[in-house]
């Protein structure tokens, strides 16, 4: 029986346009650009290595951001602002049957304190845990022990995971908890008939 669920956040229970999209289409900086950043540096910032505010802003000026650092994060944090409402109600009836439902991302600290403030994630489940507070990521399965050893009474057979990246739920199954590729609030209902 499933005790708790680890909920990845972009992609399951946030389901807009990634940043980089809208950043191209609204304001002309190509993905191209910005590419590069978020693939090189900003992967300290997701595991707490680094500040975003201090990695991303030597960059802005290069891609013609002129409004500042703190207004270019509020952009893509608002930007990207599109919850899964239907999941997160589903959620909270989980959580009044005791099903304990965390949040487990791979974001740095700006952006996932603006999840538990400005998003209510704080208030939507029991637990959340970011990368950046980790100080390791999914895919690593050190992230998912860090989380485990956590758990009391838990054993590995009652966790669910669930997340919208294929590596991410290999290594979550690797790691010994199930594990699936988001599709739908049905395809979660179905462990609790």
């Amino acid at each position: 029986m499933i005790k708790v669920i680890l909920f990845d956040a972009d992609g399951v229970l946030v389901n807009g346009e990634r940043f980089s999209v809208v950043l191209e289409r609204e304001h002309g900086i190509s993905i191209n650009k910005t590419l590069p950043f978020f693939n090189g540096e900003f992967q300290n910032c997701l595991i707490g290595n680094a500040d975003l505010k201090e990695t991303v802003e030597p960059h802005l000026s290069d891609w013609g951001w002129e409004q500042g650092t703190d207004a270019f994060l509020d952009y893509w944090f608002n930007a990207e602002h599109t919850i899964n409402e239907e999941l997160i109600e589903y959620i909270q009836e989980l959580r009044q049957k005791g099903i304990q439902c965390f949040v487990a991302t791979n974001n740095e600290k700006y952006r996932f304190g603006y999840m538990l403030d400005k998003m209510g994630f704080a208030k939507s489940f029991d637990k959340t845990y970011s990368s950046a507070h980790l100080g390791s990521k999914k895919p690593d399965l050190e992230f998912f022990q860090k989380i485990y050893n956590e758990l009391e009474n838990v054993g590995k057979d009652e966790i669910l995971f669930i997340d919208d990246d294929h590596k991410n739920v290999e290594n979550a199954k690797e790691f010994g908890i199930n594990a699936e590729i988001y599709q739908s609030v049905d395809q979660i209902k179905k462990y609790f008939l």
